[in-house]
């Protein structure tokens, strides 16, 4: 069995050879960057054990609008890391567009260190928590702004618009909630063209985002994710362990 060392060196020459690839990805690629996944053990254990809820009920849309003031409690504290950097992941795939051999980016993560790391061609399939608007006169939002207890309903997390007072919703994919017509047909499209495409942080077990990868009709399907997944046998090449460590060494000589 070859081990990762083999496969890394198998994945660099694969990268070299390829003129289309497109990157999709999931929380594995953000908690490299101290992100954690709230969808694991530990996040699961700590939203029931301190608000008495499973975190897919509190990031519902029903949720949201029911329980406005423990919907930001949980969201402010569990999804906004204002301090996280791009790590060795983002910034290999950021140089695999900067070569111009990467022609998107399609993501389930909402904390924008894609772009960051230097990466335009961005899908973002869950939105964005860089991203805030007034659900009455739609004004955008920083993510200063809505951090900030003094734009907040008092007592309260919940922002409020300046211009109107309306309450200030983050542009991120809810629970019930559809996802972004343009950000699906712009991942479909940049799956559907790609030669290779790399899957990488992701148990692809939330849909509809993980059915995009049906889509792709290349050559080579690389799955870079430290547990196994529902596609290891239609990969063509298969790698458990750090995406960060992997894509780092594969990108170094291109």
């Amino acid at each position: 069995m070859e081990n990762t060392k083999e496969k890394t060196e198998k994945l660099k020459e694969i990268l070299k050879d390829s003129k289309r690839i497109v990157f999709f990805g999931g929380a594995g690629v953000s908690t490299e960057s101290n992100i954690p996944d709230f969808r694991s053990e530990t996040g699961l254990y700590h939203a029931v054990e301190k608000y008495g809820h499973r975190p897919e009920t509190m990031l519902s849309h029903t949720f949201f609008m029911s329980h406005m003031k423990l919907f930001y409690e949980y969201y402010k504290e569990n999804l906004i890391y204002t301090d996280a950097e791009p790590n060795a992941a983002h910034l290999a795939i950021a140089k695999l567009e900067k070569i111009g051999k990467l022609t998107g980016v399609v993501t389930q993560n909402i904390d924008g260190l894609h772009q960051k790391a230097g990466n335009e061609k961005v899908f973002e399939l869950h939105g964005s928590v860089l991203r805030n608007y007034c659900m009455d006169c739609g004004c955008f939002y920083d993510l200063d702004y809505i951090m900030d207890e003094a734009h907040c309903k008092e007592g309260t997390k919940i922002p409020i618009c300046e211009k109107c007072g309306g309450v200030i919703k983050p542009d991120v994919v809810l629970y019930e909630e559809s996802l972004d017509d343009a950000m699906i047909s712009g991942g479909v499209n940049a799956i559907t063209n790609a030669d290779t495409m790399i899957v990488g942080g992701t148990s692809l077990v939330v849909y509809p985002a993980a059915g995009l990868v049906n889509y792709f009709r290349g050559k080579n399907l690389i799955l870079i994710n430290k547990s196994a997944t529902q596609y290891d046998d239609r990969a063509d090449l298969v790698i458990c362990d750090s995406i960060g460590k992997v894509l780092g060494e594969a990108v170094k000589d291109l």
